[in-house]
């Protein structure tokens, strides 16, 4: 497995690997000043030529840039959960998603493709999470939510059942989400409000 992107979130995926029995390559990043990465080589853009055969994740916790490289790159994209990550009956996860360590997905729900669902996370029955999306740790979404591509949840928050959150929409960390989202709006706060748009 090859990992794009040496950072910290590349280290988090390191460990679920190797938990795995997945062996990493090496690691490739555009910051030359980088060589190395928890004893893996890391190599540079753009010396960096893939092929299709090979296997990566995209290891950049930015939704944005994660889409970007996704549509760049052609290579196959594996994936990664954690061993003490809980997954039930008819879970469905996308090519290029990372499960972290205590994240629970409940039955029928669908992953996108290069999606986080990030540490102790909580995603209950029949949601649908599109492509680049990331939950992130100790959030919790109830049952039958749909989430839309590129969707940050932040930290700590909660999303009531039955609702629907927009495209390239950031939830603040810690909040309640009691209504639809539209798409792009930044929303903060118990009960969440919008506080302006992504552009």
């Amino acid at each position: 497995m090859i990992l794009y992107g040496a950072s910290g979130h590349a280290k988090v995926i390191i460990d679920i690997l190797e938990k795995e029995g997945i062996e990493v390559d090496f690691l490739v990043d555009a910051d030359r000043s980088i060589t190395e990465l928890q004893s893996y080589k890391v190599i540079h853009e753009p010396d960096y030529k893939e092929k299709e055969s090979d296997e990566v994740i995209i290891s950049i916790g930015s939704n944005l840039i994660r889409k970007k490289l996704a549509d760049k790159l052609s290579v196959k994209y594996g994936w990664a959960v954690h061993p003490n990550a809980v997954l039930g009956d008819g879970v469905v996860i996308g090519q290029g998603s990372v499960v972290m360590a205590g994240a629970i997905i409940n039955s029928a729900t669908t992953i996108g493709n290069h999606c986080i669902i990030n540490t102790t996370a909580s995603v209950d029955h029949d949601c649908d999470l599109k492509d680049f999306v990331h939950v992130s740790p100790n959030a919790t979404l109830c049952g039958t939510i749909e989430v839309g591509e590129g969707t940050q949840i932040g930290a700590g928050a909660t999303v009531l059942p039955n609702l629907k959150i927009g495209k390239w929409v950031t939830i603040g960390g810690g909040s309640v989400i009691i209504e639809d989202v539209p798409d792009r709006a930044v929303v903060v706060g118990n009960p969440g409000r919008i506080i302006r748009y992504n552009e």
